[in-house]
């Protein structure tokens, strides 16, 4: 490969990277995503660009449910430290196995369910997670999810609407016990946040628009109580 020169010199840097560095590899989810519905990982890596933009110069980051972690860089370019966790062990040492040396992160196994996590963070966000934890399991997960954020911190959490779920995938519906309408998820939040705020998002669109036609909703948080 050291041979080969692009007819362009600024896309040179695509054959060097390669050389050099080899090729990056999907995690195994996104890797799924790509191979049988490729729509769907542009729509995934749209909500991490969401919360990158919302926690930008955030200090010290935690995910919770990252999977594959394959969109978790996306919010490292605009925080100073991030870590992240999942309750499934066979994600984590996928994550490990593929993290690149410029992109390093804390990433460990552990349930919310549990109890919470060492350390202090001043930003949580947790993507397609919250419709896979029963309803009466809900505020534990989100008490101890919390449980490590100060008082000036912000929390972002996103799920499928539960108006989504009549056109969600049968692979989808499997784990998806706990979809909520848009004000389902600000009542809840707000058990925790003085302020919680409300977007709709349809495929890669984040808006204000009407709750009831959007696919997926978010709720940034702030004023923990």
């Amino acid at each position: 490969m050291s041979s080969l020169k692009s007819k362009e010199p600024q896309y040179q840097i695509c054959i060097d990277t390669a050389q050099e560095q080899g090729f990056e590899r999907m995690g195994l989810r996104s890797s799924q995503s790509w191979a049988q519905d490729p729509k769907h990982l542009v729509f995934r890596l749209s909500r991490y660009k969401f919360v990158a933009k919302m926690l930008s110069g955030r200090k010290n980051v935690l995910e919770v449910g990252c999977g594959d972690a394959f969109g978790t860089r996306i919010v490292q370019q605009e925080v100073e430290g991030l870590s992240a966790l999942d309750f499934d062990a066979v994600f984590v040492e996928d994550v490990k196995q593929r993290m690149h040396p410029d992109w390093t992160f804390d990433v460990f196994a552990h349930d919310m369910l549990d109890g919470p996590v060492p350390g202090a963070y001043n930003a949580v966000y947790s993507l397609d997670v919250l419709e896979h934890i029963e309803q009466e399991n809900e505020e534990v997960f989100l008490q101890n999810a919390f449980a490590n954020l100060d008082n000036q911190g912000v929390a972002i959490i996103g799920l499928p609407s539960l108006e989504s779920q009549e056109y969600a995938s049968e692979q989808s519906k499997i784990g998806h016990v706990n979809c909520k309408s848009a004000p389902e998820l600000k009542e809840l939040l707000e058990k925790f946040f003085h302020n919680v705020f409300i977007f709709s998002m349809n495929d890669e669109v984040v808006h204000t628009g009407y709750h009831k036609m959007a696919h997926y909703v978010f709720a940034v948080c702030a004023g923990k109580r």
